[in-house]
């Protein structure tokens, strides 16, 4: 099993730029692909970006797309979400997610994956 830790998020204007981390810990971090999700008042959480265990194939929703870019440094244990050009329809919770294997196709669905972050609020104001 691996245990996540988020940081970063905050409060910022549209147009800004914020970066996520997710950290993890007591397994195998390098092993496990990872998801960028987030959850707006009133919302389901909704699948934002995802990566591959080795970093080479990251994936993201057509929303965040040009703006947000998912990374990770499994040296480090952590994956990142660096969102720059923030919009306030960005504003939600914002959740990783880490799974050993998942289908491409599945890359965006929370139930596919196993253990999850904390959650870390992102706010964006006009």
């Amino acid at each position: 099993q691996v245990q996540l830790a988020q940081s970063g998020g905050g409060s910022v204007q549209a147009g800004d730029s914020l970066t996520l981390s997710c950290t993890g810990s007591g397994g195998t971090f390098e092993s496990y692909a990872v998801g960028w999700f987030r959850q707006a008042p009133g919302k389901g959480r909704e699948g934002v970006a995802a990566i591959s265990w080795s970093g080479n194939h990251p994936y993201y929703v057509d929303s965040v797309k040009g703006r947000f870019t998912i990374s990770r440094d499994n040296a480090k244990n952590t994956a990142y979400l660096q969102m720059n050009s923030l919009k306030p329809e960005d504003t939600a919770v914002y959740y990783c997610a880490a799974v050993r294997q998942i289908h491409q196709g599945a890359m965006y669905a929370p139930g596919a994956y196993d253990f999850w972050g904390q959650g870390t609020q992102v706010t964006v104001s006009s």
